[in-house]
């Protein structure tokens, strides 16, 4: 999971993204220097933004990715500020490498496809519609709860009835450089293995 500073742009504020949300469709709790915010249907907690945030933490500008010592100084800050959330954070990578082990065709869609996908830890089932996907590659997973660049969450679905746990992606979906415009998912070379985390 990532969090998010930018003193220049957005001035002195950590932002913690939980879910996208619809900004018209939200409400706000203040607790000092946090705010939390509510989404005002669902009641789910969407985020956290701490202001003077340089008070309290030293950071870098942009991307921060977050680790079990800043989560922990963040719990400290919710503390400093009669906030009693339990910050209960899954740290674990979200984009890893699978690896293809099955590819079968799916009984309700021409176009889609059923893989057995190892992502080292464990096996999930990935309904994919890339026209290249194929057993035997090794593939970029992003795992159920992974927020694309796009800002879409990936959560465990039916497709056509079929479960799929996860999304085999696309250079395009990963926001990378230069990304193909043809539809096809990115096959990794050379020395990787299943369950190696991705570095964008």
């Amino acid at each position: 999971m990532d969090v998010f500073y930018n003193k220049e742009g957005i001035g002195d504020c950590l932002l913690i993204p939980f879910k996208q949300g619809d900004r018209y469709q939200t409400t706000f709790e203040t607790f000092g220097d946090v705010v939390k915010i509510i989404d005002t249907e669902t009641k789910e907690v969407l985020g956290y933004n701490i202001f003077q945030a340089s008070q309290y933490l030293s950071l870098g500008n942009g991307k921060i990715t977050l680790t079990e010592e800043l989560l922990s100084q963040i719990k400290d800050i919710f503390t400093k500020n009669n906030l009693d959330d339990a910050l209960d954070i899954d740290l674990s990578p979200k984009f890893v490498v699978g690896y293809v082990k099955e590819k079968a065709p799916h009984e309700n869609a021409d176009k889609l496809n059923v893989c057995q996908v190892d992502l080292g830890d464990e096996e999930v089932q990935i309904v994919c519609g890339a026209p290249n996907v194929d057993a035997g590659q090794h593939v970029v997973v992003a795992k159920v709860g992974a927020i694309m660049p796009s800002g879409m969450e990936i959560k465990a679905a039916k497709l056509r009835g079929v479960p799929s746990n996860g999304m085999i992606c696309s250079q395009k979906e990963l926001g990378l450089p230069d990304a193909p415009q043809e539809k096809g998912i990115y096959v990794l070379t050379g020395e990787v293995e299943a369950g190696q985390v991705f570095q964008f």
